[in-house]
């Protein structure tokens, strides 16, 4: 095509659309986020596509999943010892797993990256208080933080999720405390500084884009523990009870019949295996994206 603009200047790509690129460059991590959308999707859709009462009892006890000889393809993934779908619990069971995971991630991100931040570009002897009391608090597992919680405040399904965000939010402060005050140290913050520079000039601009690898690390990581958090609270029979769908429960509910019938400990098994796997598949792709962006 022609046109009478002497200067043919190459179009430079904005941050967000390098980002896409090279995200959308690593084969895992797309594949990662498709399983995600799809988890997603099944988890806001769940009432409406379970193809039977997660907590209706059947004469059809311990039935096989479907490529078995014994099994029907009524019960795809075969029944408990109380005659209950399994498919259809999983799929209901992925809004208490999968939906509080989100949820907890969420809140313990938004808290704990707004204080960390604020403790960030502080200095002095808070600072310093502030850098000792998180070592402490970050050398006890999130897990024994969630049990310690619930042992105060009880037993139950919204108590877990408060136990779990409230042990996620030091690790959240942590993190971003540690890499805002470092930026905060290097040369192109002072030399912004000495230019004239606020602290809310100086974080939109500067610090944050340079910050968000950590934060997709952190987010990852927080979404893998919190889900992992609660499938064990739940298998423990500290957080959702019977009946409850979650997996956790789930598991606690069937891991007497392991040798009897498998299948059901095996496939909620696999369901919080595949999760957490794909969640650190984009979290990984995320975190090399934005690397790559920044280079």
């Amino acid at each position: 095509m022609l046109t009478d603009n002497v200067y043919q200047e190459e179009r430079i790509p904005t941050q967000r659309e390098r980002f896409w690129r090279n995200f959308r460059a690593n084969n895992l991590a797309m594949f990662g986020l498709w399983c995600l959308i799809l988890l997603i999707i099944i988890t806001l859709l769940s009432p409406w596509i379970m193809p039977h009462d997660p907590f209706a009892h059947s004469s059809h006890l311990l039935r096989p999943p479907s490529w078995s000889p014994d099994g029907t393809i009524e019960y795809f993934l075969g029944t408990d010892d109380l005659g209950r779908d399994i498919l259809s619990r999983l799929i209901d069971g992925s809004r208490i797993t999968f939906g509080s995971a989100v949820l907890i991630t969420l809140v313990a991100a938004i808290i704990g990256c707004g204080v960390g931040v604020l403790a960030g570009m502080t200095k002095g002897l808070l600072s310093s208080t502030l850098n000792h009391l998180l070592d402490t608090v970050m050398s006890i597992p999130s897990l024994l933080l969630a049990i310690i919680f619930v042992a105060f405040m009880g037993v139950g399904e919204y108590t877990v999720m408060l136990a779990i965000c409230l042990a996620l939010i030091p690790r959240f402060i942590r993190s971003i405390y540690l890499a805002v005050h470092n930026e905060v140290e290097k040369d192109y913050v002072m030399a912004a500084r000495l230019d004239g520079a606020d602290d809310v000039y100086l974080l939109s601009h500067a610090i944050f884009p340079n910050v968000l690898p950590i934060i997709a690390t952190e987010l990852t990581l927080a979404f893998s523990v919190a889900i992992l958090d609660i499938t064990a609270l739940g298998f423990l029979g500290l957080g959702a009870q019977p009946p409850s769908t979650e997996w956790g429960a789930m598991l606690g509910d069937s891991v007497e019949l392991i040798y009897l019938a498998p299948w059901t400990v095996t496939l909620p098994g696999l369901t919080i295996m595949f999760t957490v796997i794909i969640i650190n598949l984009v979290g990984e792709g995320v975190r090399r994206a934005l690397n790559m962006g920044t280079e």
